[in-house]
């Protein structure tokens, strides 16, 4: 079996080359011919002691440490930044009892959780090769990452759908958006979401009759994986569109006051406001799409073709994509809001002792409105919105 080359390995030399798969055989309960892992499991011998575990474990040497290093720094950060906004909106009374901070919270939450689990659980399994002692184990750490990633992505929903309705029906928004509303819809994801990470450990595996095992995780039902994807692919389109109907209603209301010539201050500075929402629309759609675009590409291609460890080595690097993005979250989400970033001034004084903080703290909170992320449909953004609809 000769060694496989690839251009990619100049420039990820960690990845190796897929040496392994020319090394590795397994010959366990299941009968797997070189760790062929995309087959109908054996009921009987279906646990860690049987299913081929080391098959699965694709990293080592240089790939182990990069690996590490990396889910150390954007899990430490992760945590860190999301603990903070934690304490900065539930610190303050005022700030806590509105709906788009309850909404920011279950984002921070589901954040912190996948830094813990993912973080932790992915290290122990590639870099310390550590076998669970049983399947039950095993699917309740993947649960755990499964649950904290689709709540992160299902909070992020639960926020667009807040900043399209705060944007676009301004005079409904507190009506429709309540704190205990916010508190049912928050309650209703979590229950939902976790029961269906825990699907797999709760019988939805590969060790059921007839089932085919994935080829990225060990004892998952392909059917199951499929499912997933499908959930997280109408999750991220949801998102998408929300953000993309405001970034349209945005456009739509400069080229009507273009057309007009409405050349006020106070119109100027709508414009200004439309400019700078659809920037940030573009980096948060952006985001999105570069941190969970790869890994579940590599997941809907295994569901099709037998993958080698070259490919399972670069899903691994992938998959930290995601963690990357629940790092970001934080920056873009929560402590770009005008309320919050006062909060924290407050509980940092340091802050406003730094040389051009001052000024640029006033840049930002004169600006400030125009974000998606902010929690409060002020006077501004109203008569924005109702611009807007009297333009169609």
């Amino acid at each position: 079996c000769a060694p496989r080359l690839s251009a990619d390995i100049l420039w990820f030399p960690w990845l190796g080359n897929g040496d392994g798969d020319c090394l590795r055989t397994y010959s366990g309960s299941l009968g797997m011919d070189k760790c062929k892992i995309n087959t109908v499991a054996n009921i009987s011998g279906c646990d860690t002691g049987a299913v081929p575990m080391e098959c699965y474990m694709v990293l080592n040497g240089s790939a182990q440490i990069v690996i590490t290093v990396l889910c150390c720094a954007f899990g430490g950060l992760c945590i860190l930044e999301n603990a903070l906004v934690l304490y900065l909106i539930f610190s303050s009374p005022k700030i806590r009892k509105k709906p788009s901070y309850l909404f920011i919270s279950s984002l921070a939450l589901a954040d912190i959780l996948a830094s813990v689990i993912f973080a932790c659980s992915f290290v122990q399994f590639h870099v310390f090769k550590v076998i669970d002692s049983s399947k039950e184990v095993f699917l309740l750490k993947l649960g755990g990452v499964n649950l904290s990633f689709t709540a992160s992505l299902s909070s992020l929903l639960l926020m667009a759908v807040d900043r399209h309705i705060c944007i676009l029906k301004p005079s409904r928004y507190k009506s429709l958006v309540t704190s205990q509303r916010a508190l049912v819809a928050m309650a209703v994801l979590w229950v939902t979401i976790t029961f269906l990470a825990f699907l797999p450990l709760l019988g939805w595996n590969c060790c059921r009759p007839r089932s085919v095992c994935s080829e990225l995780f060990p004892f998952v039902d392909n059917a199951y994986l499929s499912s997933w994807i499908v959930l997280v692919v109408l999750l991220l389109a949801l998102i998408v569109y929300a953000y993309m109907h405001i970034l349209w209603k945005a456009r739509k209301h400069t080229l009507y006051m273009e057309k007009y010539h409405m050349q006020t201050s106070q119109q100027k500075m709508k414009v200004r406001i439309d400019i700078m929402l659809a920037k940030t629309l573009v980096i948060i759609l952006a985001l999105l799409v570069m941190c969970w675009s790869p890994a579940l590409g590599l997941m809907a291609y295994s569901l099709f073709v037998k993958l080698d460890d070259y490919t399972r080595k670069v899903f691994a690097f992938c998959s930290t994509l995601c963690l990357l993005n629940s790092m970001v979250n934080p920056v873009i989400y929560a402590l770009r809001s005008r309320e919050l970033y006062s909060s924290l001034r407050r509980v940092c004084p340091c802050l406003r002792r730094i040389p051009g903080m001052s000024e640029s703290i006033s840049e930002a909170e004169s600006t400030q409105r125009s974000y998606p992320v902010e929690t409060i449909c002020d006077k501004s953004v109203k008569e924005m919105s109702k611009n807007t609809i009297l333009s169609e």
